[in-house]
């Protein structure tokens, strides 16, 4: 399937890459039709909206930064999702990187859950005030 993105314009996606976030994003409720691809350096992923090119994520793995990085949800949570096993999850965090140079951060407050079995998924807000929606990647992996 063809996909118009942000960062390439027009590119190829397998249909396997595609993902279905029934609520949608917080601040982007309608959009629930995604496509999750690799980026142009590791470890980082695009999460490009299928309707809106402008709408798209970068995405990190949180325990790449932060080994000690625990997601509560709920087991209620996950089976809206289809999750029934950690195992079948994928946990991600919306990178935020500035234009201004000041540093790269990481959401850690709201993460993103994907279903690998069947690509659907959601966006958590974790209760622990430790988890902030601005976490520097870089302090982090130095600290």
């Amino acid at each position: 399937m063809k996909v118009n993105t942000k960062a390439f314009d027009e590119i190829e996606i397998d249909e396997k890459q595609k993902v279905f976030i029934p609520q949608g994003l917080f601040g982007f409720e309608d959009y629930t039709e995604y496509v999750i691809f690799d980026a142009e350096h590791e470890p980082f992923y695009w999460l490009q909206s299928v309707k809106e090119k402008e709408i798209a994520f970068i995405l990190i793995n949180p325990f790449l930064f932060r080994k000690d990085y625990e997601a509560n949800i709920t087991n209620e949570d996950l089976a809206e999702i289809g999750i029934k096993s950690p195992d079948n999850a994928l946990i991600f965090v919306i990178v935020t990187i500035p234009t201004d140079g000041s540093p790269m951060t990481a959401n850690l407050q709201g993460p993103v859950i994907l279903n690998k079995e069947n690509m659907t998924g959601m966006q958590a807000i974790l209760a622990d005030s430790k988890w902030k929606t601005r976490h520097d990647i870089m302090a982090e992996i130095n600290g």
